[in-house]
């Protein structure tokens, strides 16, 4: 039974993909809990996560500041007998990145890259470029069609601006996102209709003049490139807890 539901899973079905690249963060969360507490061997809580999916450990992406874990890359090594590769869309590589742990050992660090998000500084981290690094070089060696990205909260946006750089270069990789980190006012917590709708107005007419800032530096040198039309064509898969 494990082997036929582990062997349908990366079909062509969007949920049991959905859930396998949602197994493969987990399992990078609950490999960094393992180093934590140091839970080793046949200890260890993180394996179940990947294996059961015929995934095997093939790295671990560590923080160069605090040590801890923040990233893995997977292989998928499914048994010969039971792998059809004319049906089975599934990746060669997965490389997924783990959401914040409020945890000693952790937590100091990932508060801090929480923050260079809302700064929009995660591109400058030396965790996004060990992370960035591995992207390149598993898309190197395996191809773009090969390999998944995929990531929770912090995670996610690490995923998320490892693929929009990729995607510059004109190489794009699927990606499944679990909620993504995102600034925004809590508008729809706004009683007051008129005060919602005036926040909804300005919100927009500052995207429209972002917008068209863009566009005119853009026409001004004729050889910028226009961001959104070269990721247009990247559509990663976002998901969102409504709660």
């Amino acid at each position: 039974m494990v082997v036929m539901l582990s062997d349908i899973a990366i079909r062509n079905n969007a949920h049991h993909r959905r859930s396998v690249a949602a197994s493969l963060v987990q399992g990078v969360r609950v490999l960094e809990r393992d180093r934590q507490v140091k839970r080793r061997g046949s200890q260890a809580l993180a394996p179940p996560w990947w294996e059961f999916f015929h995934f095997q450990l093939h790295r671990q992406l560590v923080d160069d500041v605090d040590s801890s874990i923040f990233g893995a890359i997977y292989e998928f090594k499914p048994p010969e007998s039971h792998y059809d590769k004319s049906v089975v869309e599934s990746p060669c590589y997965v490389i997924a990145f783990r959401g914040t742990i409020t945890k000693p050992g952790s937590v100091q660090r990932d508060l801090e890259l929480d923050m260079s998000i809302i700064r929009n500084r995660l591109h400058e981290t030396s965790r996004f470029e060990t992370a960035i690094q591995a992207v390149r070089n598993v898309v190197a060696t395996a191809g773009e069609s090969n390999v998944w990205l995929a990531g929770h909260s912090l995670g996610a946006a690490t995923a998320l601006l490892a693929g929009k750089t990729m995607a510059k270069t004109g190489i794009f990789l699927q990606a499944f996102l679990f909620n993504s980190p995102f600034i925004s006012a809590p508008i729809e917590r706004i009683k007051d209709k008129r005060v919602k709708h005036g926040l909804r107005i300005a919100s927009s007419v500052i995207t429209a003049g972002l917008a068209f800032t863009t566009k005119k530096k853009s026409s001004q040198n004729s050889r910028s490139v226009d961001p959104f039309a070269t990721l247009s064509a990247w559509i990663p898969f976002l998901f969102v807890n409504p709660g």
